[in-house]
């Protein structure tokens, strides 16, 4: 027993001894393989590096193919809603995904286009068109410098849409969004844009400005469509068709002439052009035309500055890291921004608002071309004849014309009209149902489509809520543009603060409308928090803000503490109606008016005199609007401006005193 218990643990030694070299010999084995793996990522960061430029084009080539083969479903939806939104409305997406015509199943059947979608689409953007939000930047902090940086940055922005004319932009962006369901813009930084600044080898040499694009979708390929916005896209590729020239022009590379196929990105064009209307082919060939792959690559492990290649035919024209510093916290971001006309969730690209009116729009088609059918058998009439009893092929050329004389064979039975019966009353009730669902669909009221007030509706009450009706159903797509033009904003105050480096002189228009030079650098940027100064554009139309101030006037919630109209509110008044110069009275008051804010500017830099030419009651409105303004009261100097401006104030009240008494003493002497 004894000896069993010794050989047992022995035994168990034995084991224990042999498990603790399986556990060496296993850990030596792990660490070679984490060893092995860490010098396999260390040999792929280094092939990323070292790839030649044929592996790199060749790369980039084979994700954009792949990329263009998982989003051709998209494309065909999108060439199906510009022809249907261009008339062409006999169109269909065919097996191949190419867009077919469809043919008719009679010869005699008609094939005429009632296009309701046209209008709804040029409704929905001239009511978009109003969504031009007026941007501010919010202070960093209530320091005295970071307010005027803040002021500052909110000029830029203004005097680069400006410059940029971004209202055409985004009109152009929000046309693309409507039809397709998505846009894009495109942030660069161009060095041959800006003022002039000196000459360098065969050029000329200029400060360099922000550019903005708006791109189609066409132009856009996500590496994946199953995310919602671009901050979830690892990479994204812009591809564009540009001519030859264009491309050894920017990138000095000569590239022979382009014999691959090139994406019909010019796709409105060629459907115009085309005979029937119809793009019959994805993909065409264009002479001295390449296009140009740019693939912006997020940062990751491998990649940690980002990647940008630009590759155009079998040329590497540009290999990189990613350039533009305009992600929050001065992060490295993809210089991309979405427009939506209608969100979709799970997807990258957005929804129109064409694709939910095809199904109606064929079916309201279908139903005018079979009415007007039945009413030409009821004009024209099908004639019933006995075989051989008259000239057949005369009457097929020329029918039964009025005062014509029709022989018929003797004995034979007379020709007679065939009785085509009655319009059945379910082809009007069709029609008008089908035009009160491209309503419920579209979101757009025939008031504003039509510009007819319905028979039923007479109350201005139920006509009111009808347009708040459609500004609530078209608040998603503008609320879509409104954050994609903040965006915007943003990455243009961080391009200014990494490219702008050297001091900038711009005109801008001051808080007196007189244009002014502001001198500023990328240092005084220091906040990019942009915030919308208007409100609901789409409901605060000129008209309304009219009739707004009429009701204001009207219950009297404009006049002062004597029950009168002051001059100051008198001003403002013709001024927000757009008569702020329509009478010379008027324009001295305006005269005063920046005076007065003029010499609130330069408190501290110049005496303030009263002369006897002011009008003290608008001055002194003026000066102590501006005493108890929050943003003076945040600066350093509050204390000494304010007391500066109470005895300027004082001076005004006694100039103020004195002319009333000069005039009472003058209205004493004449009455006596």
């Amino acid at each position: 027993m004894a000896l069993f218990f010794g050989y047992t643990q022995l035994l168990s030694s034995t084991i224990k001894l042999e498990n603790n070299m399986i556990d060496d010999k296993k850990s030596q084995v792990v660490s070679k393989i984490v060893e092995t793996e860490k010098q396999v990522n260390l040999n792929d960061s280094n092939i990323t590096i070292l790839k030649s430029e044929e592996d790199i084009v060749k790369d980039v080539q084979l994700d954009f193919e792949k990329r263009r083969m998982d989003r051709r479903y998209m494309e065909s939806k999108w060439r199906l809603n510009i022809n249907f939104w261009l008339g062409n409305q006999h169109s269909q997406i065919g097996i191949r995904g190419d867009i077919e015509d469809t043919d008719n199943d009679y010869y005699w059947q008609e094939r005429e286009t009632y296009n309701h979608i046209a209008p709804i689409i040029e409704t929905r953007l001239a009511k978009l068109g109003r969504v031009r939000p007026k941007m501010s930047v919010r202070p960093s902090s209530g320091d005295e410098e970071d307010i005027r940086a803040a002021v500052v940055s909110s000029k830029i922005l203004e005097c680069v849409y400006q410059k940029i004319n971004f209202d055409e932009i985004v009109a152009k962006a929000t046309a693309w969004s409507e039809v397709t369901g998505s846009s894009f813009y495109k942030i660069s930084w161009d060095s041959n844009m800006g003022k002039r600044v000196g000459d360098k080898i065969n050029s000329e040499l200029f400060e360099g400005d922000v550019r903005i694009d708006s791109c189609s979708p066409f132009e856009i390929f996500p590496d994946t469509l199953a995310v919602d916005t671009i901050a979830d896209c690892n990479s994204i590729i812009h591809a564009k068709a540009m001519h030859i020239d264009d491309i050894e022009e920017i990138w000095g590379k000569r590239i022979e002439k382009c014999k691959n196929t090139i994406l019909d990105l010019d796709v409105v064009r060629f459907v115009v052009q085309n005979n029937h209307g119809l793009s019959m082919e994805r993909e065409k060939v264009q002479e001295d035309y390449c296009i140009v792959v740019e693939r912006y690559t997020r940062p990751n492990k491998h990649l940690p500055n980002g990647e940008l290649v630009i590759v155009s035919g079998d040329v590497l024209l540009y290999h990189g890291d990613l350039p533009y510093f305009i992600g929050s916290d001065g992060k490295l971001e993809l210089p991309f921004v979405k427009q939506n006309a209608l969100f979709v969730p799970g997807s990258f690209f957005g929804l129109s608002v064409i694709e939910r009116a095809i199904p109606i729009q064929r079916a309201y088609n279908a139903v005018k071309n079979r009415k007007h059918e039945f009413l030409n058998r009821l004009a024209v009439g099908v004639l019933a004849v006995e075989d051989g009893s008259v000239d057949i092929d005369n009457l097929t050329e020329e029918g039964l014309a009025p005062g014509k004389i029709l022989a018929y064979r003797q004995g034979g039975s007379i020709p007679r009209m065939l009785d085509s019966g009655r319009l059945p009353p379910e082809f009007n009730s069709e029609e008008d149902r089908l035009r009160n669902e491209f309503i419920t669909i579209s979101g757009v009221s025939e008031i504003v489509r039509n510009s007819d007030i319905p028979g039923q509706v007479s109350s201005g009450v139920a006509i009111q809520l009808l347009l708040e009706q459609d500004d609530t159903r078209l608040s998603l797509t503008a609320q879509s543009i409104k954050q994609a033009i903040r965006q915007l904003a943003q990455f243009v105050l961080r391009m200014y603060r990494q490219f702008a480096v050297a001091g900038r002189l711009d005109r801008i228009v001051g808080d007196d409308n007189e244009v002014e030079l502001l001198s500023w650098k990328s240092s005084d940027l220091n906040s990019d928090d942009v915030v919308f100064d208007t409100v609901n554009e789409l409901s605060n139309t000129p008209a309304a803000k009219q009739n707004m101030l009429f009701e204001l006037l009207k219950n009297g919630l404009l006049f002062d503490q004597e029950g009168k109209l002051s001059d100051t509110m008198r001003h403002k008044m013709l001024d927000a109606l757009g008569y702020g110069g329509w009478e010379n009275s008027q324009s001295l008051d305006t005269l005063h008016i920046k005076r007065a804010t003029l010499e609130n500017t330069n408190a501290l830099k110049q005496k303030l005199e009263v002369e006897e030419i002011d009008r003290h009651d608008l001055h002194i409105d003026i000066h102590t609007a501006h005493l108890l303004g929050g943003a003076l009261r945040k600066s350093k100097d509050f204390l000494q401006i304010k007391k500066i401006l109470i005895e300027h104030i004082k001076e005004h009240k006694k100039f103020a005193k004195l002319e009333k008494q000069a005039i009472a003493v003058e209205q004493e002497s004449v009455s006596r």
